[in-house]
């Protein structure tokens, strides 16, 4: 079998996901301040819900009694990533159970600010 030389190999080139404001990295949902902020405040969970025919992934405070009864959601907890006051969320079971593809990735988001509620595509 013939292997040309690495030179002549085509780098594949992995998208920089440092640069989105939500992303998803090792079954982790990253978030950045400002956004975890305008939605969560100084909570330290979140409610979410996971919609497979949209492909959409609502998240609220924890302190949005309509929107856990309106969607009965789960309870998820807000962990600090860093000083600038980031926020991850482990998402390995919503990802597993609903086979949906874990790569390490930028997000689309839609914000809410009137309902409180961010709207991820998954």
């Amino acid at each position: 079998m013939f292997i040309p030389p690495k030179k002549y190999i085509p780098e594949k080139k992995q998208p920089d996901i440092s640069m989105g404001p939500i992303r998803l990295k090792s079954s982790h949902l990253l978030i950045d301040r400002e956004i975890a902020e305008q939605i969560f405040g100084k909570d330290q969970n979140a409610y979410a819900v996971y919609y497979p025919n949209e492909r959409s992934l609502l998240l609220a405070s924890v302190n949005d009694d309509l929107f856990n009864k309106l969607h009965k959601a789960s309870q998820h907890m807000l962990k600090d990533r860093n000083l600038k006051g980031d926020k991850s969320i482990a998402f390995h079971e919503l990802l597993i159970d609903n086979q949906l593809d874990n790569t390490d990735r930028a997000l689309e988001f839609n914000i809410e600010p009137a309902l409180g509620i961010l709207n991820i595509k998954i």
